[in-house]
Formats: structure tokens, sequence, C-alpha cells
């Protein structure tokens, strides 16, 4: 097990008001086919994040088979059923040890499919799977794409929503978690490097993540992995955007140990980001006279 290092960001934007929620991005280097292996680091990582204090640990996309297979018979191999495999298993025990709300990316068998996947787990067991809704490169040799919506999960501090990776470059995803009242926004991500960035400027996941907050008034916690596997290199720089879309804590490194990002966020305060100022309400200012509010969805709409 690799040695890991933490990041607090205890930055908080003007206005927030304690409580806060203690939030956590862990970002590691999964080995693709050492499925126990990344699944017993996982847990180390959680307990270290749940000691620091946090109530939500969002671990990275794929965190318990590694990303980059060469067949679909090695993802079919790597893939486990969502409760009851074992990685699932695991992550509750953890959950329910620590006292802590768990989203973590898995490779989900659902008798002859599989998708690309995030487990929600509470102290209390699982609560649900999200399924990415978009998939990227290779993976659509592998994964269906999800058929489960954006559902939200409700906690005790909150509504949970959950996006993986590539889903974050489009606006409707996170507009929608928005218009269901969502807090709190959980991204597992494998992000990759991007073709044409200028050197020396901010990622473009992280700059997409703070548009996508700042725009809808959504707390986001990215957590991507690092290292290369088999030839596909992921560039780290996991962070948590307040609903300001200001970042709370990272980028962290592109390379290295482990990282276990810290931020506290105010959910009431949340609420309050909407209101631009005395005229502007981010969500109220819609112009859904010339657009459906759900974006066609005919999902109701939400009178948070």
């Amino acid at each position: 097990m690799s040695s890991s290092s933490s990041a607090l960001g205890h930055r908080r934007a003007p206005g927030l008001s304690a409580p806060p929620l203690t939030v956590a991005s862990i970002q590691m280097e999964p080995r693709i086919g050492h499925k126990e292996e990344n699944v017993a680091h996982s847990v180390a990582l959680i307990e270290r994040a749940a000691a620091d204090g946090a109530a939500l640990v969002v671990l990275p996309e794929l965190t318990n088979s590694g990303y980059m297979f060469d067949s679909r018979e090695e993802a079919y191999a790597l893939a486990e059923a969502v409760p009851h495999g074992p990685t699932t298993i695991a992550w509750a025990d953890a959950a329910r040890r620590c006292n802590t709300y768990i989203v973590a990316g898995i490779a989900e068998r659902d008798g002859d499919r599989l998708y690309n996947s995030a487990v929600v787990i509470g102290p209390s067991g699982w609560l649900g799977t999200y399924r990415k809704l978009h998939l990227w490169g290779d993976e659509h040799l592998f994964f269906e794409s999800g058929d489960k919506g954006l559902p939200l999960f409700h906690t005790p501090w909150g509504r949970l929503g959950v996006v993986i990776c590539y889903d974050g470059w489009f606006p409707e995803v996170y507009r929608l978690l928005a218009m269901q009242g969502a807090d709190v926004v959980a991204m597992p991500t494998n992000w990759v490097p991007m073709p044409g960035q200028p050197a020396g400027s901010p990622a473009m996941a992280n700059t997409l993540a703070m548009a996508s907050a700042h725009s809808n008034a959504l707390n986001i916690v990215c957590a991507n992995r690092t290292g290369t596997e088999r030839g596909q290199s992921f560039i780290g720089q996991s962070l948590i955007v307040d609903a300001h879309g200001w970042p709370l804590a990272g980028p962290a490194p592109q390379a290295g140990a482990d990282t276990v990002l810290l931020a506290q966020l105010d959910l009431q305060a949340t609420r309050q980001a909407r209101q631009l100022n005395a005229f502007n309400h981010v969500l109220r200012d819609r112009r859904a006279d010339l657009y459906d509010p759900m974006l066609g969805t005919g999902w109701p709409l939400s009178r948070h």
C-alpha cells in the first residue's frame, strides 16, 4: 500500500454558517485487475478520511477494478453484482464502522450487462446505484449506457446527486440535479489529459466543475485517480468546489502519493448561493417560457 498525504481545505465562502458538513475526496491509483488490493487500499483511505471527520467520502471511478480493460471478457470477470458483491459489502462495512457515507466507482454486472457505476452507501447500508450516462472512448466496448437517470439519494444532512467523469461535460446533468433539489454532487472520475490544452492552464475538468457549481449553486466533490495504466495516463487534480463555484480544497497534485482532500460545506448557504443579488436567482431566472424546466425529461419539478 502506497503512502498517503492529506490536504485540508477549510477555506469557506463569505456568509457560510455552522454547522458544516465535512466531505472528503480520495485521490488514489487503482491497479487494473488487483481488485482485492484496490478495495483494501480504498477502505484504509476511507478510515483515514473518517478519522478526520468526513461524513461523506468520494472515491474514484472504477475504484475496484481499474479502468483500461483489454477485452469485454476481462471487464466481465472483474465486474460484480450490486449490492451483494464483495466490493459493495466491504464498503458497506466501512461505512457502518466509520459512520460515514461513501460514493465509490465500481464495475457493475447485472446479468450479462455491464455498467460503469457508482454505489451510494450509508452507515445503515447500500442506498442505491448510479449508472454512468455518457460513456467515454473504449467504454462503449464494455459497458451499457446508464438506464437509471439521475436519482437523488436522501441523507440526514441533505440531498445527494452522483455523476461520473464524462457526465460532467454535459450542463444538462447538473441542471437536472439542481432542479430536483440536490445539495451536493459526488463525482467519481478518471480524468485523462485533454487534447490541445495549453501548458500551465487549469485542467478542463476543473474548469467545468467550477462553472457547473456556480451556474447551479451546487457543491461538487470530484475524486480522480492518478498513475498510468496500460499506456493511459490520468491527471489527478481532484478538487472540492463550493456552491459559488470556488475550490474549497485542491486541485490535488497530478501524480504521487494518495491524497485525501477535506472541505467543509454549509448546506444552508448552498441554497442562499442561488440568490446572486437582489434581482437575480440562478434557477428562478430561467426562461421557462422558452425551454422546458426539466429539459424534456418529464420528471416532476422539485418544490424545494
